[in-house]
């Protein structure tokens, strides 16, 4: 079966108000674009910034800025709705405590953890962006590896999205001067002590760095390391969902990878084969996703 569980029900632009896009017409658009791209399972994650619950966790300028929203109003509209519901939470360090007491508080099926600022400075926006600095890119990429292997160790999360964040702008930016292997190492570690899933997102193939996340050499190290996968596009439209898959399967087959996680109430289920036919949801539309595999 395909999963698509890192899904965005806006895009991200400020004026993307929750009133139009939290609504059940607006899942049925990704319930039926999902079924066209024989994503078997449909899964959203929206930015934890964007609610004004994520200010107890952080309370950053550009998360001031963006936490406009409800929290308990998305849950409620995505749990009366066929699709999965998930959250995708920043790991902020020291902030552990308050980030479980706002996720234990809600239903998710998944927590997408992600890592995109080292410290008060951004990896992947232009505003408060840590390359203004013309910081060293070994120092940055050290930094934001040690970053995802403390997310991975801390427990909070079930997924860890796009893993090597930090190459979004490929040659863009300044490159570390060493192997790439040596930074992703302590991530490595932490992804294989803690069994957190490691999501494999075409989201890089719409990116200037234009490769999937993670890279090969991370990818390797994953699947050497014993890690499980999850299968993601990113998606902030519903023509994004399953985006590019084709090229994702070929490098999930690359690596041996045959199958994928699924998650629900926070537990993860018996990993599926990707080698499934998707069961496209009829005119009921709000019926569960359900896979039928041969």
């Amino acid at each position: 079966m395909l999963t698509d569980y890192h899904v965005h029900l806006r895009p991200d632009e400020l004026s993307a108000a929750a009133s139009d896009h939290y609504t059940a017409a607006n899942i049925d658009r990704y319930v039926e674009a999902a079924g066209r791209a024989g994503v078997s399972e449909l899964g959203v994650a929206e930015h934890m910034y964007r609610f004004t619950e994520a200010l107890t966790v952080w309370s950053h300028p550009f998360w001031k800025e963006w936490a406009l929203d409800d929290l308990d109003q998305y849950c409620e509209v995505v749990a009366a709705s066929p699709i999965k519901m998930g959250i995708e939470a920043d790991y902020i360090p020291g902030s552990e405590a308050e980030l479980e007491a706002m996720l234990s508080k809600r239903p998710f099926d998944f927590v997408v953890g992600s890592v995109h600022f080292i410290g008060e400075k951004s990896i992947d926006t232009e505003m408060y962006t840590v390359w203004d600095d013309q910081g060293d890119a070994d120092e940055i990429w050290r930094r934001y590896f040690e970053t995802v292997a403390e997310a991975a160790r801390s427990g909070l999360y079930d997924i860890l999205a796009h893993p090597d964040l930090v190459k979004v702008w490929g040659r863009a930016q300044a490159q570390p001067s060493r192997d790439p292997r040596f930074y992703y190492e302590p991530a490595i570690e932490a992804i294989s002590e803690s069994g957190v899933a490691v999501e494999v997102s075409t989201a890089g193939l719409r990116k200037s760095v234009g490769e999937i996340y993670p890279a090969p050499g991370f990818m390797e190290m994953c699947v050497e390391a014993g890690a499980s996968f999850a299968l993601s596009s990113d998606a902030h439209e519903p023509g994004q969902i399953g985006f590019e898959y084709d090229q994702a399967l070929q490098f999930l087959d690359s690596y041996g990878v045959e199958e994928i996680s699924v998650f629900e109430g926070r537990q993860r289920a018996a990993p599926r084969s990707r080698r499934c036919r998707p069961v496209t949801p009829g005119p009921e539309k709000w019926g569960r996703f359900l896979p039928s595999c041969f």
